[in-house]
């Protein structure tokens, strides 16, 4: 019997045109790109339509509890920081039910990668609202779409914002690799928000190039400035726009860092190794 059980990749469920194609295809192209070995990496996906990208990846997976997708990868890269891990999820499930584990996901600032699929509805139950949905959307009357780049930028130890576009690939590529080239190497919490269309539901592509202004062509723009960053989303925001590519960078201590020492997940637990401290625990309970 094996320890380990290689499942075939199967065909993707998502409808013809669906985001998620292309985001899979800057994921699955970063491990080429980036020479990192699948059996080194561990994706955890969240619930909905994004949650099956893990299932499209010849690497360890993990199908977390709906919202828990983070929690989960900051456990699998506390007690191995050795890992290349990476999260993939919804809006609604890291939003919504999820929204509190990314804030102080945001804040903790642990060594993984998260790319969160966007389409402003909840497209795996129907097309419901979600959190990012606009006002109006199928009877939304919640005003304010929730953008996680703003949420990112009021918490001091957010380390890597981007924001992507399916339709735009090329530069989805590059803010993939570089979000999983800031995780690897040690330097906190990088998340990617991918704007994903969903053609069944919400099917805004003809709307996103008009509405997405591209820093990365801005050379003037300082994406290390963290007031400079918000001001600047503010103001697009109140046009109806939201910024995209690499939005802010901020260099702050990972939790692995501080955290571990060692690789806990490899660690010798034999009982005979620890029984010295373990009988000093004991004769400390014993006064």
């Amino acid at each position: 019997m094996t320890a380990t059980e290689v499942f075939p990749i199967l065909k993707p469920i998502w409808c013809a045109g669906c985001g998620h194609f292309g985001v899979l295809s800057a994921l699955d192209g970063a491990f080429d790109r980036l020479s990192i070995s699948k059996h080194e990496t561990m994706v955890v996906a969240g619930i909905g339509c994004s949650g099956v990208i893990q299932n499209h990846i010849q690497s360890y997976g993990y199908h977390a509890l709906h919202g828990r997708a983070l929690p989960t990868a900051t456990g699998a890269k506390l007690v191995n920081p050795e890992l290349t891990v990476i999260a993939a999820g919804g809006d609604g499930d890291g939003l919504a039910i999820g929204a509190g584990h990314l804030v102080h996901t945001f804040r903790t600032n642990p060594s993984i990668t998260y790319l969160l699929m966007n389409n402003a509805t909840y497209g795996l139950t129907k097309g419901q609202p979600s959190p990012t949905s606009a006002d109006g959307y199928k009877g939304n009357k919640t005003p304010g779409a929730l953008d996680p780049i703003l949420l990112g930028l009021s918490i001091p130890g957010a380390g890597f914002l981007a924001r992507g576009y399916s339709g735009w690939p090329e530069q989805l590529e590059r803010l993939t690799d570089a979000a999983i080239e800031f995780a690897r190497a040690g330097r906190g919490f990088a998340f990617l928000e991918i704007i994903s269309p969903c053609v069944a539901y919400n099917d805004s592509y003809q709307d996103w190039p008009a509405r997405l202004p591209n820093v990365d062509e801005e050379p003037s723009y300082d994406p290390t400035n963290r007031a400079g960053a918000f001001a600047m989303a503010i103001g697009l925001e109140a046009e109806g726009n939201q910024p995209a590519g690499l939005i802010y960078q901020n260099e702050s201590p990972s939790l692995e860092s501080v955290l571990t020492s060692g690789v806990v997940a490899l660690q010798d637990i034999t009982p005979a190794v620890h029984m010295d401290k373990y009988r000093a625990v004991m004769d400390g309970f014993r006064g």
